[in-house]
């Protein structure tokens, strides 16, 4: 079984900053995705980063060039870093995790949400 623990998310003022963190816990052999989804209020959940074990990352094309996501082997935990948040960034944020079990079979996991606020 895997565990998640996100953390970092609040109230900020556009313009603002704030830092995800996701860790994950378990008998975990290896971590071969970490990514965030949002959710706004009514609309469907989106992909707004992920990075992979190559070390390549991929995000929303809205959060290019202010979002960015890194991740700590070690410590098997993602970081999603945003800056300039915008109104529009407000939603509950998810991580979402897939990798290999120590005992050889796959598994794949969300996090509890996390609430971003982007408000004045």
């Amino acid at each position: 079984q895997v565990q998640l623990v996100e953390s970092g998310g609040g109230l900020v003022q556009p313009g603002g900053s704030l830092r995800l963190s996701c860790a994950a816990s378990g008998s975990i052999s290896s971590i071969n995705w970490m990514g965030y989804y949002r959710q706004a209020p009514g609309k469907e959940r989106d992909l707004v980063a992920f990075t992979v074990d190559s070390g390549n990352t991929n995000y929303l094309d809205s959060v290019k060039g202010r979002f960015t996501i890194s991740r700590d082997n070690a410590k098997n935990t993602v970081y999603l870093q945003m800056n300039i948040l915008k109104p529009e960034d407000t939603a509950v944020y998810y991580c979402y995790v897939r990798g290999v079990f120590d005992s050889g079979s796959r598994f794949d996991s969300w996090g509890q949400g996390t609430q971003v606020t982007v408000s004045s």
